[in-house]
């Protein structure tokens, strides 16, 4: 089948290389120069199944409002005047229960355990590099109420068999020898030994032209004006460059995902939730971090990638713009500075944003719609990267009319009624 992929980030790169890998004529479309220009540019790196987690939890209400009031907060919320936004904010709100959480975390990690066993398979077939490393991820704790509330995650991750440590501070220290440098900074940490980190940027960039070499033609600098139907199904996808048509067509376009579906009497629930980053240079390779970790106290992950340490975090809901803020760059920079301060020059620091496509209870949106050849791969949040070949091999088998490995009935936009 001739197929169209609308998005060239690393959730529909992974797309269109499964989908060529099962036989059909692939064509991906972005207005992009190239692809992983956007959300997947300078995200924190993590490939991270035991790190999958909803936001919406028992609790956030209250810790959200702490969060806010803190000096370098991790949640900047900056009320919208559009329905999405208060309807977004209500569902999330409606996910913060123990019941909806213990569902909504056991769906991501079912998707983010395969994909990470598809990523090891693909690394494995092509050899492709983007300067990953497999030496785990370590949440950081800085109090004692912090590691005491632990128990939730390890429950959900014992039931889906994901090895994990609960460590004191020797233990930290044991994982992440730099650490050492920083003593009574941290009571403790939970070590997830599966978790893996790379260049989300450098990984599509080369997954593309693997893609490209197995015949999947690349449009970009190619803007979508909107997706045609007629008699119940797809007929095209009208862009500035004139009308593309395709036998199946599949939206993976992060947060514009939205927009481009809306017209067609599809609703779904993601929202843009801007995230920061800071790359710099690593200046003691000694003093820096090993892998990845997750300073949980500010929702700030430190991950080591070559020569570089980058340094991800802040959720702020502020629609689509994409401008800098200076006060977020101050708190990724005392996160870093805090625990590896010998370890990288962060006054040559380069600083990034990018919309994050939330849905109010953290699963992606994978699969069929009510139009037959229109299918979705979006709403990856924070875990796009991490998600990325799972939810890529799925699609492909669905679109392809095989049953996945995984289950997937709960995945698809249906879930939202």
């Amino acid at each position: 089948m001739r197929i169209l992929v609308l998005g060239s980030g690393v959730v529909g790169v992974t797309s269109a290389w499964y989908l060529a890998k099962a036989g059909h004529e692939v064509t991906v479309v972005d207005r992009q120069p190239a692809a992983g220009m956007e959300t997947s540019f300078a995200n924190a790196g993590q490939v991270s199944p035991g790190y999958s987690a909803p936001w919406a939890g028992p609790g956030i209400p209250i810790k959200a409002i702490k969060w806010l009031l803190m000096k370098h907060r991790p949640l900047v919320v900056w009320p919208q005047m559009d329905a999405a936004f208060w309807s977004w904010m209500i569902r999330m709100l409606g996910n913060c229960t123990e019941a909806a959480y213990a569902t909504n975390k056991g769906r991501m990690v079912r998707v983010a355990e395969y994909s990470r066993d598809m990523l090891r398979e693909l690394r494995d077939e092509t050899a492709i590099q983007y300067d990953q490393r497999m030496q785990g991820t370590l949440q950081l704790f800085r109090t004692q109420k912090q590691l005491d509330h632990v128990g939730a995650d390890t429950a959900v991750l014992a039931k889906e068999g994901v090895p994990f440590e609960v460590l004191d501070p020797a233990g930290c220290v044991g994982a992440e020898p730099a650490l050492a440098r920083v003593p009574g900074k941290f009571v403790g940490g939970l070590r997830l030994p599966g978790d893996e980190t790379g260049d989300a940027h450098v990984f599509t960039q080369e997954l593309a032209k693997l893609a490209a070499a197995a015949g999947v033609t690349f449009r970009q600098g190619v803007t979508v004006k909107a997706i045609l139907a007629e008699g119940g199904a797809i007929t095209g996808v009208e862009t500035d460059q004139g009308r593309m048509t395709a036998d199946r067509y599949v939206v993976a376009a992060g947060s514009f995902s939205t927009g481009l579906v809306k017209t067609l009497g599809i609703s779904i629930p993601v929202y843009p939730v801007k995230g920061y980053s800071l790359t710099l240079p690593i200046t003691n390779p000694d003093a820096a971090p090993v892998s990845t970790v997750m300073d949980e106290t500010y929702k700030v992950a430190i991950t080591r990638l070559g020569d570089r340490i980058r340094v991800g975090g802040t959720a702020e809901l502020s629609g689509f713009k994409l401008h800098l803020n200076e006060s977020r760059r101050d708190t990724l920079a005392f996160s870093v500075g805090d625990l590896y301060p010998e370890g990288g020059d962060v006054q040559r620091a380069s600083f990034w944003s990018g919309l994050r496509p939330m849905t109010p209870d953290g699963t992606p949106i994978i699969g069929p719609t009510k139009y037959p050849n229109l299918f979705l791969n979006t709403g990856h949040g924070t875990l796009g990267w991490t998600m990325a070949c799972g939810s890529g091999r799925v699609l492909a088998d669905l679109v392809s009319g095989r049953k996945p490995d995984i289950e997937t009935g709960d995945l698809a936009v249906s879930r939202y009624g």
